[in-house]
């Protein structure tokens, strides 16, 4: 039985990954943040420990117990938590930047050099990262998001180039809209000017469990995809940054 730790399973894609890897046969170990979300995961039946990644104590203690639970053996790292700083930048200040970039990006960071030399040691294993549309292009009021999730994705290539002589995989789940409870749990800036998806995207967002089929192929597969883009408007958006000029992108994304 292969073993996998989940970041941010309390809601959405965390959750849905839990149970849906749970019943294809893997150990799966959970985190949260709260202990009354690590209850109902625990009353669900999985293993979990809390993991704050704003705060680096608390990935040290988790990561700790993630392999003393495992004896130190891990298949697969889903960095899934995270959270959304919204407003135009000029109303975002360091602090609110920081907590932005702690939790998207510099926790991903300490956790998964603190798990690594699991895989390390046996040669074998799965990084995968949950990432964003906005991690491909950049649009008004998610300016400091969209940077967290940039660096994650530059993040993310080196560090495949770095274990290219390994049979370490590093995988990034770029998805557009989806019906989580992301949104409801983004720090807003600017409450008079609340930061939305436009109405057009409703017609493409899709379930939480529209990602499963491709974090199934991130796991299984001997030779995974280094991007799985999921929703049609990350697979256009990505095409439009690859062939478009920038200020005909700027045009288009100005207003979204």
């Amino acid at each position: 039985m292969q073993t996998i730790f989940i970041t941010g399973c309390s809601s959405g894609i965390g959750l849905i990954s839990a149970i849906a890897l749970k019943k294809r046969g893997y150990r799966v170990i959970t985190s949260c943040r709260k202990e009354a979300d690590q209850k109902k995961l625990i009353e669900q039946g999985f293993e979990c420990v809390l993991l704050d990644l704003d705060n680096p104590e608390s990935v040290t203690q988790a990561a700790q117990e993630v392999l003393a639970l495992t004896e130190g053996k891990l298949y697969a790292l889903f960095n899934n938590a995270g959270f959304g700083v919204y407003g135009r930048l000029n109303t975002i200040n360091r602090e609110q930047l920081e907590s932005q970039f702690s939790t998207n990006f510099f926790g991903v960071h300490q956790l998964t050099q603190l798990l690594l030399p699991a895989m390390l040691s046996q040669n074998s294993g799965r990084i995968i990262q949950t990432s964003s549309i906005v991690g491909i292009i950049a649009t008004p009021g998610r300016g400091a998001y969209s940077a967290s999730k940039y660096a994650l994705e530059a993040w993310s290539d080196v560090l495949r180039l770095e274990l290219s002589n390994t049979d370490i995989k590093v995988c990034l789940i770029e998805p557009g809209p989806l019906k989580t409870y992301f949104s409801n749990n983004v720090n807003q800036t600017e409450k008079e000017n609340i930061v939305k998806n436009p109405p057009i995207a409703k017609r493409f967002t899709l379930p939480p469990e529209a990602i499963l089929p491709y974090l199934f192929h991130a796991l299984e597969h001997p030779k995974p995809k280094i991007r799985y883009r999921v929703t049609k408007v990350t697979k256009i958006a990505a095409i439009g940054k690859r062939l478009l000029p920038d200020r005909l992108m700027d045009k288009i994304l100005k207003n979204k």
